[in-house]
């Protein structure tokens, strides 16, 4: 395993802290269990075989980059890159402990892939294309890394209405602070939610074969203490700009009124929770 370093000179402060990595990281086996379905779906896409050679971007702490390595096995190779150092150095911690050899990890920024083109069998976007301020930048740098043939696969989060998880608190905290919806195009966990958002962009990007796909998520809590303890865990990723403004009186309502809608999900042995990721594949 190897980590190159490069100047993410765009990255946002809040995915550059350690403490926050951390935080994200502590997060990983519920992550796990939301999103499985929806991992393996965007591995499936991505047409990972033995031996395939994958870029991870926006690889995070190496939740999808560790299934990719195993994916492509020993023979295979993983490259995972990140803007965070903090996130790059827990993925490198993970990489060690389950002995993977295959798999380096380098800093860098989505819309300013340095590297050889036409180097990859396929490149990986998790949750990250929906940050970029560019986002069509990005998929034209992951366009011109894939082999001609090759797949680029992103998975983003659909509509806050059929993501309540995140979408209710959104919601609610944009109210309180009297803030419109944000604008369309401008970087947030649902900007590329609406319908054909995605394909546009991959379209602009100049891709071909493009599809998406939906994908099931489902979170389960035992309780709306472990419910709220989980999305305030989120809330300096996802609800910082909102939030902070708010005065303690006004955090306090937000919280109340976050916890009595999504009482809605509450069923006899705890809360479950759906939402739905969209994974759209396009050929080079």
């Amino acid at each position: 395993m190897n980590m190159k370093s490069a100047d993410p000179k765009d990255a946002a402060s809040i995915f550059t802290s350690r403490d926050l990595a951390e935080q994200w990281h502590q997060g990983k086996s519920h992550r796990a269990e939301v999103s499985g379905s929806a991992n393996a779906m965007m591995m499936d896409l991505a047409n990972l075989r033995a031996g395939s050679r994958v870029l991870d971007i926006a690889a995070g702490t190496g939740d999808q980059t560790l299934l990719a390595a195993r994916c492509v096995g020993r023979t295979g190779y993983v490259l995972a890159t990140d803007v965070s150092a903090s996130m790059l150095e827990i993925a490198a911690k993970m990489v060690r402990n389950v002995g993977l050899t295959n798999v380096d990890l380098r800093l860098m920024d989505a819309q300013k892939i340095d590297l050889d083109r036409d180097s990859f069998d396929a490149v990986i976007c998790r949750m990250g294309l929906m940050l970029f301020s560019d986002p069509i930048k990005a998929l034209v740098g992951m366009r011109n890394v894939v082999k001609p043939s090759g797949k680029v696969v992103a998975l983003v989060l659909s509509s806050e209405e059929k993501n309540p998880f995140l979408g209710i608190p959104l919601g609610v905290a944009r109210r309180a602070a009297k803030i419109a919806s944000p604008e369309t195009g401008r970087p947030g966990v649902f900007a590329l939610s609406s319908p054909g958002a995605l394909e546009e962009v991959y379209r602009r990007a100049g891709f071909a074969d493009i599809a998406v796909h939906a994908a099931s998520l489902r979170r389960r809590f035992r309780s709306m203490d472990d419910t709220l303890y989980s999305l305030r865990a989120l809330s300096p990723f996802f609800l910082h700009d909102f939030v902070t403004n708010l005065s303690d009186r006004g955090r306090g309502m937000f919280w109340q009124e976050t916890a009595r809608q999504l009482r809605q999900f509450e069923q006899p042995n705890g809360f479950e929770i759906p939402g739905e990721a969209l994974i759209c594949v396009g050929t080079k």
